[in-house]
This record gives structure tokens, sequence and C-alpha cells, in this order.
């Protein structure tokens, strides 16, 4: 009878945190998906008022952004979490782990400001550099946290048959330990993707936006978050639309990048 109790309560409290988000889910469906055509996927945004145009560049910069974030936070987080979960247990791991903890709590629009003081201005203009790195802060404490727990997971019984055969312990956490987590790190990297795919208040300060294809990454470049963000707004109605759409757009994307990865890491 308490067992019965229990699981009725574990589905209504599933239930009342689901409602929210398939609530929201369903109300940008429906608001974004009357303005989703093929301009939209190929056209340059149309000047103010007009009707038409699309959100092309704003998601071949998006993409552009993401890639260049992905090049420098997911290389860097792993092997800080690899540090704190095989070498930390000193000092300087502690730091590192601080350090961690604190970056996961800065507000992002702070990292786009420092970002801007340290890159805009250095290189003299907004550029995809500068939008990449902001996002890449953003990524790296995430993807760290979540190599360090996953390989925290792991039995260290296996640690110990790999260094009883012999083999270095380097090799043993690249052959054995990562593979056996991998499945745990590749989804902490998805949310750490899925989380910057939707950044605006940083890449307002270091990307900038742009209404044109960019021809250089070191100029700035269109992006999704900024082009919702201005859209929506604006007092264009065919702008607001176009800002649902690509809202939307943004969710299928996130959708997409985490079905990919579960289906490249199912086991087989």
């Amino acid at each position: 009878m308490f067992s019965g109790f229990m699981i009725t309560l574990t589905v209504i409290s599933m239930i009342l945190a689901l409602t929210p988000l398939f609530s929201i889910l369903g109300y940008v469906i429906v608001k974004g998906f009357s303005a989703l055509n093929l301009a939209f996927f190929t056209e340059l945004p149309a000047p103010p008022g007009e009707a038409g145009g699309g959100m092309a560049n704003g998601i071949i910069g998006t993409f552009t952004l993401i890639s260049l974030a992905s090049a420098i936070g997911i290389p860097v987080g792993l092997m800080a979490g690899i540090f704190l979960s095989e070498y930390g247990r000193n000092r300087f791991g502690k730091l590192v782990s601080f350090l961690t903890d604190i970056m996961l709590g800065i507000p992002s629009i702070v990292i786009g400001i420092v970002v801007y003081a340290l890159v805009v201005l250095a290189m003299g203009g907004f550029s995809a550099y500068a939008g990449g790195i902001a996002l890449a802060f953003i990524m790296i404490p995430a993807v760290t946290r979540t190599t360090e727990e996953m390989l925290k997971l792991v039995p260290n019984h296996i640690r110990e048959a790999g260094l009883a055969l012999g083999i270095p312990k380097w090799r043993v956490i690249m052959l054995i330990i990562l593979p056996t987590a991998l499945r745990g790190i590749i989804t902490g990297i998805m949310l750490a993707i899925a989380r910057v795919s939707g950044e605006t208040a940083p890449l307002l300060f270091t990307a900038f936006g742009n209404m044109y294809w960019s021809q250089s990454l070191n100029e700035p470049i269109a992006s999704m978050p900024v082009l919702v963000f201005n859209y929506a707004i604006s007092p264009y109605a065919e702008w607001q639309a176009q800002a649902w759409a690509g809202a939307l757009t943004l969710i299928l994307i996130v959708v997409v990048l985490n079905v990919s990865a579960r289906l490249i890491t199912r086991k087989r």
C-alpha cells in the first residue's frame, strides 16, 4: 500500500515537473511553425518593416560559434575533468575544483563583459572568435564537472586491474576508464552545447551580430539567439513571427544534437 502511494506521488511529481516544459514547447511550436518556410532557411533577414526574408546567416553563424566554442571548451573541459578525477587529490586539484564551481555560477552576461574586455578590445572589434571564446568559457566548467563525476562512477577495481597488468596509468585512463564513462560524458557535452546554443547576452558583447553574410571569423557574425532577441523586441509583426520560428529552430537543433549523441553512443 505504501509502495503504491509513493509510486502515485512520484507520477504526480513527474507530471507537475513536465507540464511547464511541454506547455512552453507546445506554445513555441504553435507560434513558430507557421513562420517556417524555405525562405527562412535560405534567405537573409529582410529590411525592417518588409515581409519575407529569413535567418540563413544566423543559422550558419550559430553553428560556426558552437563549433568554435566546442573546439576550445570540450578538450579543455575533458582534460580538466580527467585531472580532477584521476590526479586532483591535492591542493592544486582543490583549487581547480573551486574555480570550476565559481565559473558554473557566473552569469553569462558577466562572461560576455570579461571576454569583451580581454578579447574584443584587444582585437579591435567584435568577431566570431570572441563569441566562440565566450561560449567556450560557459562550456568548460559544465564539461569539466560532468567528466569528473562520470569518471568517478567507474569502479576502482577496473583501474586496479589495468594497473596490475602493467599498463601505464595514462593508457588505463584513455583505453579503459574513458570508454567506460563515454555515454555519460557525451551526454554532459550535449547538455553544455545545448546551453550555449541559446545564449544571447555574451554574444551581444562579443560576436555582436550581422544582418549579412560574414566573410571572415575576424568580424561580427550573425547568430540565431541575437536575431531572435532583436526580432522579439521589434515593433514589426513579421519579425516577431520569425522570432518564434527562430526559437523553434533552436529547439529543433538541440533535439537533433541530443538524439544524434544517443544514437552514436547507444549500446550495440
